[in-house]
């Protein structure tokens, strides 16, 4: 049975309930002040891959898009990321970070290093917005309904916690409190409007679901990685490497 418009949203917030990365060992460790520096690293350098990866994905998405308003409206979350002549945009931001934990900002940008399982998670979320219905597409934006909080912890968490952690270095996840609101205001009432059918809410649920597995999965391989069995795989980033000159001397 086709749910009401009420009942619906109820239901996609219940997954972030119950299936955000928030929930994630990796993250309570890390915004407890439990992570080594080695751990915040690879946090840091396999995170880069996905923030590298959203502009790549919403252009895809638009390059399938008919219609020009709702290109338009998308239009900003390519430039959120990569930036303007205005803003320098999240992937600098998080570059930031990058040499604020002592890290070369060229290394991870390199790209040298990520899990096979971060490529395989993030490249399987790009295919698949490349791939699915539009609704499914957008639906599994849908994860920025839960990350105001996850970016409000970190920042608390990160401050209190951690000696790189200032006004700069958390420039990407003070960014992302006014701009993830802004998506998912639209993204969310695109997703109401058009899931209209009990077929279209369930292919919608079913790709927030699997959003929700692309982001857990990435903490999983870095939690196997580098925490517990800290079993690194072949090819993959080892503590010491990529380090910022000035850190490393």
């Amino acid at each position: 049975m086709t749910q009401t418009r009420q009942e619906f949203e109820a239901r996609l917030r219940r997954i972030g309930v119950e299936r955000y990365h928030d929930l994630h060992p990796f993250h309570r460790l890390l915004h407890g002040g439990g992570c080594t520096r080695d751990q915040v690293q690879a946090w840091v350098i396999n995170r880069y891959y996905y923030q590298s990866r959203i502009p790549m994905k919403d252009a895809a998405f638009m390059s399938r898009v008919e219609d020009p308003k709702l290109r338009r409206a998308w239009r900003s979350r390519i430039e959120d990321h990569d930036g303007t002549a205005e803003n320098e945009g999240g992937i600098v931001r998080w570059l930031r970070l990058a040499e604020a934990v002592g890290l070369d900002p060229d290394y991870v940008a390199s790209e040298v290093g990520i899990l096979p399982a971060t490529k395989f998670a993030v490249d399987a979320y790009v295919r698949f917005v490349r791939e699915k219905t539009l609704l499914e597409a957008v639906a599994s934006s849908l994860t920025e309904l839960f990350a105001p909080k996850i970016h409000a912890e970190r920042i608390e968490g990160l401050l209190k916690n951690y000696d790189f952690a200032n006004d700069a270095s958390m420039s990407y996840f003070r960014k992302r409190l006014t701009e993830a609101p802004k998506d998912v205001a639209f993204g969310l009432a695109w997703v109401l409007d058009h899931a209209d059918t009990q077929e279209k809410q369930d292919a919608a649920a079913n790709a927030l679901i699997f959003k929700t597995d692309v982001l857990w999965a990435q903490l999983d391989a870095l939690h196997s990685a580098y925490v517990e069995p800290a079993r690194i795989p072949p090819g993959a980033w080892l503590p010491g490497e990529g380090q910022a000159l000035a850190r490393a001397s």
